[in-house]
């Protein structure tokens, strides 16, 4: 897709369906991600649809005002915020003579430019083909052409689109083999973390809800964090502190949306695994966005599906502690409202952009992190420097004094705050 590229946003608004959002919130985030990709938009509009037109989705009249549209905004794009068939997308470009696309293959074009890394190359790619396989139609009019025989491109009598299909299959069984290989490894890192002493912190959210600006604040670093949808694709870690706990791994994910692509839950599964794994999740929530209980919504559903949350009893193995962000643009009687909810609620109100509130963060993660601990008494030989530096850096340590003499000589006794999982990790050191 060409950026810059002018586009018509049309936000088909069905009837016999039911949305989370409202057809102009759903507008609002379809321009979003048009931005995100680079377009200039140069018109977005609701199109209200009483009966699904399987042709072409859109009612003949409709398809008329987009064609005039088109020319009289000059538009190359036409993006749909919804799924188009195979069959509806070729008909709607024969008859507006432009590109037309639909909500999973924009989605999959940002996924596509962001992906940094090798495994999220490998996501975008196979999700691509998916989505591809069953849109061959469309680049090939001349389905009537046979291919010869030559050996491995096909036997005689295969159609040229039967060959590419076949060739798309062989490329995704490739990719689906390399990313097996590559959760393979993930879950050995993670498995290394997990034997490690240091605490996992999760940050979840909706997508531009501002969990990488959230992320540098706490962790100082440089992550991409720009005003705009799918910013953040590929899994980044960082080391901080906390009061009470030396250090601790914060995740930053990629950020959820409403009608996710069913190709991209399945080819990112690996990367929001990470989730499961993490010691706290914190819920990153845009409380200046209108539909943020709505956007609570997907996020809860996206953790269902990982198994995080308990769908039937709404339960978290996981203690969730929620992120109210940029209340910097929120006025004084909705920062009193917040104030007046947010009691009982395990819920944190903050801006990461102007640092407010952050403080009281660390506060409440050190707390979750630390939940459980209890005092424990430990005599060691002064010549074990080995547990003695561990307890001073993963425990809190109360007080320490002389123990007299041993079998190993000089002892000393430390009185030391550790939660159960930092228990377990000391005891594994002396065996």
């Amino acid at each position: 897709m060409t950026r810059g590229a002018r586009a018509l946003v049309l936000c088909p608004d069905i009837r016999a369906l039911r949305y989370d959002l409202d057809a102009a919130e759903r507008l609002a985030e379809a321009e979003g991600l048009a931005l995100a990709i680079g377009v200039v938009i140069a018109h977005a509009a609701i199109l209200p649809i009483r009966k699904m037109q399987p042709n072409t989705l859109f009612g003949s009249g409709q398809v008329q005002n987009i064609a005039v549209w088109c020319e009289q905004y000059e538009a190359d794009l036409v993006i749909v915020d919804g799924a188009l068939t195979p069959i509806q997308q070729r008909n709607l470009e024969d008859k507006l003579k432009r590109k037309v696309i639909d909500r999973t293959g924009l989605i999959l074009e940002i996924f596509g430019e962001r992906a940094a890394t090798a495994e999220g190359r490998l996501q975008v790619e196979l999700a691509h083909l998916d989505y591809q396989q069953s849109r061959l139609v469309r680049s090939w009019t001349h389905l009537e052409r046979q291919r010869g025989g030559f050996g491995f491109l096909g036997g005689p009598g295969e159609t040229q689109i039967e060959a590419d299909r076949r060739m798309i299959r062989q490329r995704m069984s490739r990719l689906r083999r390399e990313l097996e290989q590559v959760r393979k490894t993930r879950t050995l890192h993670r498995d290394r973390r997990g034997r490690a002493p240091w605490p996992v912190i999760a940050l979840v959210g909706y997508t531009n809800a501002g969990k990488s600006t959230l992320f540098n604040r706490l962790t100082g670093a440089e992550v991409m964090a720009e005003d705009l949808l799918f910013a953040t694709l590929d899994p980044t870690m960082r080391a901080i502190s906390l009061p009470g706990v030396e250090k601790a791994i914060l995740s930053d994910t990629v950020g959820f949306i409403s009608d996710l692509p069913t190709q991209l839950v399945a080819a990112f599964r690996a990367t929001l695994e990470e989730v499961t794994a993490a010691d706290v999740i914190c819920h990153v929530r845009d409380m200046a966005n209108p539909s943020h209980a709505a956007q609570k919504k997907q996020v809860i559903n996206v953790l269902g599906d990982l198994g995080v949350i308990d769908k039937d009893t709404g339960t978290s193995g996981i203690p969730i502690l929620e992120v109210w962000n940029k209340c910097d643009l929120l006025d004084a009687e909705q920062i009193a409202e917040l104030r007046n909810s947010v009691e009982g609620q395990g819920a944190v109100i903050l801006s990461a952009v102007t640092g407010e509130g952050v403080v009281a963060l660390e506060a409440e993660l050190a707390r979750l992190l630390t939940g459980g601990a209890r005092e424990v008494a430990f005599i060691l030989p002064l010549h074990d420097g080995r547990r003695i530096a561990w307890l001073h850096a993963h425990g809190d340590v109360l007080a320490e004094e002389d123990a007299g003499e041993g079998e190993d000589g000089p002892m000393r006794r430390f009185t030391v705050r550790l939660n159960p999982k930092e228990l377990g990790q000391f005891a594994s050191l002396s065996e």
